[in-house]
């Protein structure tokens, strides 16, 4: 019998890693909208008697047996600073399904958050919120370099982990090209370009809109950089200071939405 190739084993560990992992999302936002989703594998809730009677819909509705914890000795595996509420429940990661299915341009307006190698959980779950607010398909990073799903993520978001899509995708330039096969216009962001982020967006209607952020401090690498149609900045008033990453994505979500909604009017 033949041996397999090191990457054929190697992505098999992977995906069998990936089916093994598990979250612990913990405070009562994130827990009661993850247990009101049906979409979520649920595994484990662990509660004190308090969030037990402030959840008690949400847990009647899931179908899950709680285990009720004493605050004083939780009995979550949390990290000792999380401000888990007496609520924490283990699932396994959402699976929003493939890119072309999340993506697709022929459902509407259109208008997706890329992100290179931001793995603040707190940015990426700021990100989420604005993302579902102005209406983006999905929100996509790289598997590597990236923030996974985590309690601390799941609570930023304030819920919209649950309900927006975020893609973590093996290749994030390659995701980029297959976008743009798609229709989308990549815009990034870089505080030294020479356009405006109103500029880049000017002309193109309503068209699909990709928005690519980079980490703050390092920004888009060279090949994200490369693989962008266009570099846009915000402008700022003094031409100084700067947004942090999930400002910048707020304000650039709703420029590009914007953009789209008075093109579908004209």
């Amino acid at each position: 019998m033949a041996k397999k190739p090191t990457w054929v084993i190697e992505k098999e560990r992977a995906r069998r890693a990936a089916a093994a992992e598990t979250v612990w999302l913990f405070g009562l936002h994130a827990v009661r909208d993850a247990l009101e989703n049906p979409l979520r594998e649920k595994l484990r809730l662990v509660v004190t008697r308090n969030a037990a009677d402030r959840l008690a819909p949400a847990i009647a509705a899931a179908g899950i047996e709680p285990e009720i914890s004493d605050p004083r000795r939780f009995a979550a595996p949390l990290d000792p600073d999380s401000v888990h509420q007496g609520a924490a429940l283990e699932v396994k990661p959402l699976d929003w399904g493939k890119l072309g299915e999340v993506c697709d341009p022929g459902r509407g307006p259109a208008l997706t958050v890329l992100l290179d190698r931001v793995t603040d959980p707190h940015n990426v779950g700021a990100i989420l919120r604005s993302a579902e607010v102005f209406g983006a398909r999905a929100v996509i990073a790289p598997h590597r370099h990236s923030a996974p799903e985590t309690g601390a993520l799941a609570k930023t978001a304030s819920g919209a982990l649950e309900r927006q899509p975020y893609l973590r995708v093996p290749n994030l330039a390659r995701t980029m090209e297959e976008l743009k096969g798609m229709g989308y216009t990549l815009l990034g962001l870089d505080g030294e370009a020479g356009q405006t982020l109103g500029e880049g967006l000017a002309g193109l209607g309503a068209a699909p809109v990709g928005l690519v952020l980079g980490a703050e401090g390092p920004g888009l690498r060279e090949l994200t950089r490369k693989t962008c149609d266009g570099l846009v900045r915000i402008p700022a008033a003094g031409g100084f200071g700067s947004l942090n990453v999930s400002n910048a994505a707020a304000v650039a979500l709703y420029a590009a939405a914007q953009e789209q909604a008075q093109a579908l009017v004209r």
